[in-house]
């Protein structure tokens, strides 16, 4: 009986111990939050903000010799709507449906990676991507999910979707060094992003999983597929579009009507 209460003794004790613990860890993630919680009111109608990631490639490219960063940030009235469309069909094709987190692609994503016993493809939308950028660091760290979650649901809370659709194509990268649509549209066509054209748009869009392996200067395989399918995809919703088609033309009059009227976003 003895050995039973020193048993229930010590497992209490531990337990205190733990309980403890989480909540020092707890405190000190509240207080790392509270240092890097942004203005959103400021985020939502100000300028466009330098991201994390292109601070970290700015103190990291000397020491790597690294191409100069190149960053534009440009209105989204300026970038044309094909490339908006390239970028969701490519990169998070609900994301005017969903509140920052698509369930339908993570459940695919868990279903495709579970079938071959390895992490091979991610759904993370548009939403996370933004403040991931913005904020956080390129690790895959449980912690810094929990982050990208919290920022992910205050984002959509405050913020416009047409908005954190301009900011993301403002700052993600599209190559070494290369960060936004303006930047890219010049180093890789010599033009402004107004003048892109649909396939040119395409091959932007083509770059976003891993930009510095597959561009339009490495034009790999990989790339050349993946700008093939939104190429197909751009094709068929314009065509479907022209002659008053059901499922793509509807689609793209959502688009153009959501672009139009886009009301703050709001967490179901």
């Amino acid at each position: 009986m003895s050995r039973r209460k020193g048993f229930f003794a010590r497992m209490r004790r531990s337990l205190r111990w733990a309980l403890r613990i989480f909540l020092i860890l707890l405190i000190a993630d509240l207080v790392y939050l509270t240092m890097i919680w942004p203005d959103w009111k400021k985020l939502a109608q100000g300028d466009i903000p330098k991201s994390s990631f292109m601070q970290h490639y700015t103190e990291k490219q000397a020491e790597r010799d690294s191409p100069k960063l190149r960053w534009q940030p440009v209105s989204q009235t300026k970038i044309p709507r094909h490339m908006l469309r390239a970028v969701l069909l490519a990169e998070d094709s609900r994301f005017y449906s969903h509140s920052g987190f698509d369930l339908i692609a993570i459940r695919e994503a868990l279903d495709y990676n579970f079938g071959r016993g390895e992490m091979l493809i991610g759904a993370s939308t548009i939403s996370q991507q933004t403040v991931k950028n913005l904020y956080l660091s390129p690790s895959r760290d449980p912690l810094r999910k929990w982050h990208e979650v919290v920022l992910t649901v205050a984002l959509e809370q405050n913020l416009r979707k047409s908005r954190i659709l301009e900011l993301y194509l403002n700052i993600a990268e599209f190559g070494r060094g290369i960060y936004g649509v303006q930047a890219a549209a010049q180093a890789y066509y010599g033009v402004d992003v107004s003048s892109l054209s649909l396939v040119q748009a395409a091959e932007l869009a083509a770059t976003l999983p891993s930009p510095a392996k597959n561009n339009p200067e490495t034009r790999t395989e990989r790339f050349q597929r993946r700008t093939q399918r939104i190429l197909d995809l751009l094709t068929r919703e314009q065509t479907a579009t022209a002659m008053d088609g059901v499922s793509a033309g509807n689609a793209g009059a959502v688009f153009r009507s959501q672009l139009s009227a886009d009301p703050v976003a709001t967490t179901n």
